[in-house]
């Protein structure tokens, strides 16, 4: 069980390391709320992370913010919930109108690795802190 978990949690932390580099190389990160923009940081990001849900933003705000931001590539990173999942796709489906490209890969294989365990961004360091203490 504990080989599991250790595989688990070595994996997340691949995934951690891999979004820092991306983040360095000036790739916005697309979180919803200001908490989860704080978990990424505790875990060593230091980019550009940008939140979609916080200050009464609309989705057009939110979407309009994000073409300012003038990358060309940027990682949506919102929760693994219905409501995460559904704006995941409309801001995938939205962003790809303006000829950016949009990254969902940290956010699928985070998913699968964790899902049905933790529903939001801003449970990852606790998440990962709790994995780390069962395989001690």
């Amino acid at each position: 069980m504990s080989t599991h978990l250790k595989k688990k949690e070595e994996k997340i932390q691949l995934i951690i390391t891999k979004l820092t580099e991306e983040s360095a190389k000036g790739r916005p990160i697309i979180v919803e709320g200001k908490k989860d923009a704080q978990a990424l940081r505790m875990l060593g990001v230091n980019g550009a992370i940008l939140t979609v849900k916080t200050g009464g933003k609309s989705f057009l705000e939110a979407t309009a913010e994000i073409e300012k931001l003038g990358g060309h590539e940027i990682i949506l990173l919102l929760d693994f919930d219905r409501r995460g999942k559904e704006g995941t796709l409309r801001l995938q489906r939205s962003l790809e109108w303006s000829k950016i490209k949009i990254n969902v890969l940290f956010w699928r294989e985070l998913r699968e690795l964790v899902g049905r365990e933790m529903q939001c961004i801003e449970s990852l360091t606790s998440y990962l802190s709790t994995l780390q203490e069962k395989t001690k």
